[in-house]
């Protein structure tokens, strides 16, 4: 169930990116804000469902490669959005700084919530 919320989260973060703009609510954040947010809410996300080490980061390089995915599907198939390198950037933060929470207390909050059924 966990994994399949994740993914949902991916496909949330892949809608959102390549929709027009203009179709979704004003939010007081900068663009790059969103997209490390994002991206961090998904890294700190996938350190509850993957173990540390290799897993964790082929995890990492995937999140990263849909970053950049996206940004040339957003080049190719919209017209609304635009390629830019400084989104792939934030989105490499957000990466990191959600990653980072494997090696806190934080690490296994899924296992006490799911535990505590």
């Amino acid at each position: 169930m966990w994994l399949a919320l994740w993914f949902t989260g991916i496909a949330a973060v892949v809608v959102v990116c390549l929709v027009p703009g203009q179709d979704l609510p004003r939010v007081p954040l900068s663009d790059k804000v969103e997209h490390a947010l994002a991206f961090a809410l998904l890294a700190a996300s996938a350190v509850q469902l993957f173990v540390r080490g290799l897993p964790l980061a082929v995890v990492a390089a995937g999140l990263l490669g849909l970053g950049v995915a996206i940004e040339f599907a957003q080049a190719a198939f919209t017209t609304t959005r635009a390629m830019e390198a400084g989104d792939v950037a934030a989105d490499a933060v957000g990466i990191a700084a959600g990653m980072l929470v494997a090696w806190t207390p934080l690490r296994d909050v899924l296992l006490k919530v799911a535990g505590s059924r």
